[in-house]
């Protein structure tokens, strides 16, 4: 039976530190890039124009909107529901409103359920794309602009959804240095 010395011991723990420091570091950008191209766990597309095919065949969209605990804006999507066709282009709208006397800039995440249509769904334009800031009092409108690939009938999985929700939550982030200058110095009710 070989005796490992110490130095070779300790050679190797540093070397499985080093390699499990990277694996944890590479895990991140790696699984974001998984569910951009596989859209596993709700990761949209994104698309710089709408489909050019239109089916006949409808499809149920949802909204949602939630925000983290914390964030103090009100926000809601302003229509529950729609039906379009597989492919049409789709607009709806969230709206957003700061109740607070100090500027606040917000981020939002976004999840489509079911899974399996995550990668069917195609953004083409999204207030998410960008950090929002907002002025004491102001109230937004915040459009969202999408398709449903007409693939999702080909699928052996999704074929079967009838209706997909499209959630936001909201959180606070930092200002921007631009918007920072911005901040009023005492409460300003814009409406």
């Amino acid at each position: 039976m070989a005796v490992i010395g110490p130095k070779k011991t300790l050679l190797q723990t540093v070397g499985v530190v080093v390699v499990m420091g990277a694996l944890a570091w590479a895990s991140v950008p790696f699984y974001n890039w998984f569910c951009r191209v596989t859209g596993f766990g709700g990761t949209t597309n994104v698309a710089e124009t709408g489909s050019d095919v239109i089916l006949d065949q409808t499809i149920k969209v949802r909204f949602d909107a939630s925000k983290e605990r914390g964030m103090p804006w009100e926000f809601k999507p302003m229509q529950r529901e729609m039906e379009i066709r597989i492919g049409e282009t789709g607009l709806a709208f969230y709206e957003a409103y700061n109740p607070t006397d100090r500027v606040i800039a917000g981020s939002a995440s976004y999840n489509v359920a079911p899974f399996d249509a995550g990668g069917y769904f195609t953004k083409i334009d999204c207030f998410c794309f960008t950090e929002q800031v907002l002025q004491p009092g102001e109230r937004v409108s915040m459009p969202v602009t999408f398709y449903v690939d007409p693939g999702i009938v080909d699928d052996r999985d999704a074929k079967f959804v009838k209706s997909i929700t499209l959630s936001y939550t909201f959180y606070e982030i930092d200002l921007p240095e631009d918007s920072a200058s911005l901040t009023p110095t005492g409460g300003v009710d814009v409406n």
